[in-house]
């Protein structure tokens, strides 16, 4: 690629000051295709030569395995309701820096967010936070002219929001194509790409959406390669890095872990913590836990932590010399006979809670530690069995501690997200981690000892004292 290239990056690109071009992939509903037009986009710019940085927004943990794919490089959320609008342009620049353009996916429709909550954490809100030009994605698979009063009516209800081009998605043939766009010449917003429906790049979905890039790499490489081949065929790349570029210049410094820690509140910090040498914490990996943000291992990282991944379903010991361990999200209970089958690392995770070693676990993580999930053991450190239901719980949480606990003291509000299929029904012996005010009054999670343990997914850049108050306990436990 040469420096005349219309997909080269311009020279005044700095990710720093939130001047890298960016585009947002929105789309009126779920299923009209973001994720295949955001990802086949990261993958087609990629390949040209760019260092593209990806974003999704949300709490969704699966769809930036796929970005990561497609670009080589950490798929970052942008949550404004889990980490406050404040910090949404500062965690972009921070996954932005050093690239020549950055593609955000959006959620849902394009103006549903956070229920009760007016625009917070929709798409339409973060692309005005990033002062981003907008590309909706429309299933046009069932209309013809009607496409022109949607498109018209997304454009128009926000004036904030600029909704700058259209992909129009699942065309039936060229005589539908033209019908389109003879409809949309009157609603003002150009035709950026068409692409038709194309069974190789779909992607398998279960219980919790779309299968995650670890239980199906080869086939999650193929599908991306598609995705990218479909996306670079039927859209113009050059029109949309000139839209990028068109981007609002911001005056934000990116996020910075060591920055985040120093300022930070002492919320999270432990009264008889004192300066070490790193610690090892242990963080599970691999097909059963596949979710997490990036920032969280950032932040262990900057407190002080040596962060080591395992896997659950192969390693029998947890890594040499760990002092803690993080258990995030992810799909136990499909994988609930291979980690049964695992008991000398279940007899591991046992004896290091019972030693009073800080133990925090998201969702999966609280499933892992308890007794049994669908009947089969697990690692016996809660009395508490789990199994799966037929109901989703699924939303935004508002919550604050109620126990002292490895995270947080007791008063200590946060945001979480709830998403999950199964139960847990809870024995004795530990103290509730949190209260949840919405959308219901109830108690959640455990607090034991050194384990915190709970339904909640939250986002740690929200507050920095939880990873530093978690280090810090890790050297003097």
């Amino acid at each position: 690629m040469t420096s005349s290239s219309p997909l080269s990056p311009s020279s005044s690109s700095s990710p720093s000051s939130l001047s890298v071009p960016r585009l947002v992939i929105a789309a009126p509903s779920s299923g009209s295709g973001k994720t295949t037009v955001a990802t086949g986009l990261m993958a087609a710019f990629a390949s040209r030569g760019l260092a593209v940085s990806p974003h999704k927004v949300g709490p969704d943990y699966i769809d930036p395995g796929y970005h990561t794919l497609a670009t080589g490089r950490v798929g970052r959320n942008l949550d404004a309701y889990l980490c406050g609008p404040e910090l949404v342009a500062p965690l972009f620049a921070h996954g932005a820096r050093g690239c020549d353009l950055a593609v955000v996916e959006g959620v849902m429709g394009m103006y549903d967010g956070a229920a009760g909550e007016g625009e917070l954490a929709s798409t339409a809100h973060v692309a005005k936070l990033l002062r981003a030009p907008v590309v909706l994605v429309v299933d046009a698979s069932s209309q013809s002219r009607s496409v022109a009063a949607l498109v018209h009516g997304f454009a128009s209800w926000d004036p904030e929001v600029r909704v700058a081009g259209v992909i129009l998605n699942k065309v039936a043939s060229d005589r539908h194509e033209a019908l389109l766009r003879e409809a949309l010449d009157s609603a003002g917003v150009p035709v950026l790409g068409v692409l038709r429906r194309v069974p190789q790049v779909d992607t398998p979905s279960r219980h919790l959406g779309l299968v995650p890039v670890a239980e199906r790499r080869a086939a999650a490489v193929e599908a991306v390669a598609a995705m990218g081949a479909q996306v670079a065929a039927g859209c113009d790349l050059e029109g949309l890095v000139a839209l990028a570029r068109s981007a609002g210049a911001l005056s934000c410094a990116g996020w910075d872990a060591d920055e985040a820690l120093t300022s930070s509140s002492n919320a999270g910090r432990a009264e008889d913590a004192r300066p070490g040498s790193n610690v090892t914490v242990a963080v599970a990996g691999g097909p059963a836990f596949t979710f997490s943000y990036a920032e969280h291992t950032e932040l262990l990282a900057a407190a002080g932590a040596e962060v080591v991944v395992f896997d659950p379903l192969r390693d029998e010991e947890l890594p040499d010399g760990t002092r803690g361990l993080v258990i995030g999200g992810g799909f136990p209970e499909v994988y609930a006979a291979e980690l049964s089958a695992n008991e000398p690392l279940r007899k591991a995770v046992a004896a290091l809670a019972r030693s009073g070693a800080p133990v925090a676990a998201e969702c999966a993580g609280l499933l892992y530690l308890c007794r049994e999930l669908d009947g089969m053991p697990m690692c016996g450190v809660l009395d508490a069995a789990g199994a799966m239901s037929g109901r989703l719980t699924l939303g935004y949480r508002d919550a604050v501690a109620l126990s002292d606990s490895v995270l947080a003291v007791a008063g200590t509000r946060m945001r979480g997200h709830e998403f999950h299929r199964t139960v847990v029904e809870p024995g004795s012996g530990a103290a509730p981690a949190w209260g949840v005010r919405a959308p219901e009054r109830r108690v959640e999670g455990f607090v034991q000892q050194g384990v915190h343990a709970s339904y909640l997914h939250t986002h740690w850049a929200a507050e920095p004292g939880v990873a530093r108050r978690f280090v810090e306990r890790c050297r003097t436990s």
